[in-house]
């Protein structure tokens, strides 16, 4: 009997879990695996502060045997980042889709500024995270689409999503040193329009981690993996082929 593929594996973002991979997981034409982050999800409350590294040190310790192709989003592709830096042997691609990279100080300001208030203004957070990912005039994703992701976000353990904000808030600083010496075959992915995991954003991880290509998708925003899901999986598979041959 020949060897199992290696799986795709799914980190999902701050807030979220791993039913945002569902689109996803039902066009990609290779085996695939979501988990659920920790603090989210099924996953146990965070009680304690956490930062990329014990975040990344969870995950690390649920991945299945043999090494994965890992496809990181948004916090999740921080995570990603630093698991195929300091964990190579458990990853063979590397996808970073929607992640923020080396932060100006005007944009550090910016995600402080929601760090700062979500505790507070949690349910608002929520409704101009929902406007930012999906635009009124948006009509790509349906609306039954657009609630499902609301409630999973609205249904958020508030600790543990504080503690998992802060790292998505800072994370890129932890990792930023270090993506250079990520030597896995990788690729960076956004919207044209997101506008806090920019195309600048991707554009420098492609400048920071060697050999790592850059795709921006025309007119999509933050949740690519819902938003256009094709384009994203024929993206991943893509550098997955490129890697086989």
């Amino acid at each position: 009997m020949g060897a199992l593929e290696p799986r795709i594996v799914l980190l999902h973002g701050v807030g979220l879990d791993r039913s945002m991979w569902e689109t996803f997981q039902a066009i990609c034409d290779r085996p695939t695996l979501a988990l659920d982050l920790p603090g989210h999800g099924a996953q146990p409350p965070l009680r304690e502060p956490q930062s990329l590294e014990t975040l990344a040190q969870d995950v690390t310790s649920r991945l299945p045997e043999g090494p994965v192709h890992l496809v990181g989003f948004s916090l999740g592709a921080l995570i990603a980042q630093y698991i195929t830096r300091y964990s190579p042997e458990k990853t063979l691609t590397l996808t970073s889709v929607n992640s923020v990279c080396k932060r100006t100080a005007e944009e550090t300001a910016a995600v402080a500024q929601r760090l700062a208030t979500a505790g507070s203004e949690f349910a608002t957070g929520v409704d101009r995270a929902i406007e930012r990912w999906f635009p009124s005039a948006t009509t790509s994703v349906p609306a039954a689409q657009v609630q499902a992701v609301r409630k999973v976000l609205a249904g958020n353990d508030l600790e543990s999503y504080l503690h998992a904000y802060r790292v998505f808030a800072h994370g890129d600083q932890e990792i930023a040193g270090e993506l250079g010496s990520i030597a896995r075959p990788s690729l960076a992915i956004t919207g044209e329009k997101d506008p806090g995991s920019t195309p600048e954003m991707s554009r420098r991880l492609g400048r920071s981690i060697p050999g790592c290509k850059v795709v921006v998708v025309p007119r999509a925003r933050h949740m690519l993996p819902i938003e256009n899901a094709p384009v994203l999986a024929a993206a991943v598979t893509t550098l997955i082929d490129n890697s086989e041959g």
